[in-house]
């Protein structure tokens, strides 16, 4: 079975940037047409996202990404900013707190995104930073009509702005939420942009945007430091895979949930999914009940892993998934799901996203994705800064020695994921947005794939289950899958919600993909106002050289 997808693959053998807004994708592809690097393109593509974007990510919250790079290897970087050093699980619970604030200034960790960006074009760029962020300086300073979803969203958000003076004041102009189509700058966020553009990271983490940071914090009887700030780096780490039906599909580790998606492909490569078909209920069945599986040993397992010894290694074996898979049972689906057991292993129990993918001439790919969680973070924005500080402190655990109890300087497990796979020579950087979406998404595109046959862009558009809880049989089916299947899938024992196509339940996902054979392809998908936009050669000069 295939799908009847709404729009193309593009193709070219240039270079590509896929993002969920297209003045970002054209800035990203600006960048490549000046020479670029992949590296270059994403954090210019992130850059102008956290200005027309700016509910979904910004410079106030973290960066994740993987970098193929065609010389050598391929890479990972996990810029997830850290708690500050005076906040400890003691100090919250002294305070009255039992479970961990969900906003405010204590749900704060410290910005790792432009750390990620400086840490990323230091290693790779080949266009200066003044250069590639100035696509976002021009919009910010200039002003830009806002696009359709983004508007939703944004207007929905206005009792959470309406809460903070300088959020209210950076966000709403006139008192209200701007209108698809209307105009809105942000003057505060050019000069905060042109800082880091001048100074690198030390534009952000040093200076006027550190010590309104500080001022912010200190207002709303926050503990960050100056030290906290400067003190920061990101961590280059290798990528962690496993094999599925023989392509290598790739995830940062923890602190990330990463390791969800591929513990959930190796529990889903025990059913012959491609001999049950796409959207049918055998398939589905399997992979609802894959996802509550992984995400118990995630829960359980996952934090930062620079707090203690928390392996992960016996999670991806396929031994481990043979077992995990024995315990679906084919006529019913589960109440609930019990984590592994694991030797050595600590046994106690335990938003909002942008997501972009580049490929430059050369073949270099990159897959980043950046967040300030909730919508519009934590609500607070910083005096004259232009933009808000993420809550992705929410995450953490008051719960006493778990591997994600929030401690001093400790970084959060940590929703938001690139992901990129490869077969011989064909390699692709993907991801799809949204919350704990995220591991379940991955794996569906990749069964969509090679399961199934789809191409990146069919992928991505074809219909979604969503599973926003850990416990339960409840399960979010997205109206494009079948009735037929979804009145099966209830009479499993699923408790389906059917949703309308293009809401913002199931997230939404970029691709780029090299053929090997020097071909290019991108896809963006219609959930979202994202485009995939090909990088354009020099026409007008190739008969002069």
């Amino acid at each position: 079975m295939r799908i009847v997808a709404g729009r193309s693959k593009i193709a070219t053998e240039f270079g590509i940037v896929a993002a969920s807004q297209p003045l970002a994708a054209r800035a990203g592809v600006q960048i490549l047409e000046r020479g670029g690097h992949a590296v270059d393109a994403a954090i210019a593509a992130n850059a102008v996202l956290g200005v027309v974007e700016p509910e979904m990510n910004g410079i106030g919250g973290d960066l994740f990404a993987i970098v193929y790079d065609a010389k050598s290897a391929l890479h990972g970087l996990n810029s997830g900013g850290w708690s500050p050093a005076a906040l400890g699980r003691d100090f919250l619970v002294s305070r009255g707190f039992s479970s961990m604030p969900q906003d405010g200034i204590h749900s704060v960790t410290v910005p790792g995104a432009v750390a990620g960006w400086t840490a990323l074009h230091t290693r790779f760029g080949r266009v200066p930073m003044r250069d590639v962020l100035a696509p976002a300086i021009f919009y910010a300073e200039r002003g830009f009509p806002v696009s359709d979803i983004i508007a939703e969203r944004w207007d929905a958000l206005t009792p959470k702005l309406a809460a903070d003076a300088d959020a209210a004041a950076t966000y709403l102009p006139d008192g209200r939420a701007p209108r698809a189509g209307e105009i809105f700058r942000n003057g505060a966020l050019a000069a905060s942009l042109r800082r880091i553009a001048d100074s690198g990271a030390a534009g952000f983490y040093e200076g006027a945007t550190a010590d309104a940071i500080l001022a912010a914090s200190r207002m709303h009887g926050g503990t960050m430091t100056a030290a906290d700030l400067t003190e920061f780096d990101p961590e280059w780490v290798a990528p962690m895979s496993t094999t599925y039906r023989g392509w290598d599909v790739y995830e940062l580790p923890p602190n990330t949930q990463g390791i969800a998606a591929l513990m959930m492909l190796d529990i889903m490569e025990q059913f012959p999914l491609g001999n049950y078909g796409l959207h049918t209920a055998k398939s589905l069945h399997v992979m609802i009940e894959a996802k509550k599986l992984a995400y118990a040993d995630m829960l359980r397992y996952v934090g930062d892993p620079r707090f203690g010894d928390h392996s992960v290694r016996a999670m991806l074996t396929k031994a481990h998934a043979r077992e995990r898979a024995r315990l679906i049972d084919p006529r019913k689906a589960s109440e609930h799901a019990e984590p592994s057991a694991f030797a050595g292993l600590t046994t106690t129990h335990g938003g909002d996203t942008i997501y972009l993918s580049a490929i430059d001439r050369d073949g270099n790919i990159v897959s980043l994705i950046q967040s300030i969680y909730a919508g519009f973070g934590c609500g607070i924005v910083p005096k004259d800064t232009g933009f808000a500080l993420h809550n992705r402190g929410a995450l953490f655990t008051l719960e006493p020695n778990h591997p994600n109890t929030i401690a001093p300087r400790k970084r959060p497990l940590h929703t938001i994921i690139p992901a990129f796979m490869q077969k011989d020579d064909v390699r692709i950087g993907f991801g799809i947005m949204g919350g704990w979406n995220q591991a379940q998404a991955h794996a569906q595109f990749v069964a969509n794939i090679v399961d199934y046959g789809l191409d990146i862009q069919e992928a991505l558009e074809a219909g979604r289950f969503t599973k926003a809880t850990f416990d339960g049989a409840d399960v979010e089916v997205e109206a494009l899958v079948p009735g037929s299947t979804i009145r099966e899938l209830v009479a499993l024992g699923h408790a389906v919600t059917v949703v309308a196509p293009r809401s913002g339940n199931f997230g939404s996902g970029q691709a780029v993909m090299s053929d090997g054979k020097g071909v290019h392809y991108g896809a963006s998908e219609p959930r979202h106002d994202g485009a995939a936009i090909p990088e354009a050669p020099d026409a007008f000069r190739a008969g002069k050289d």
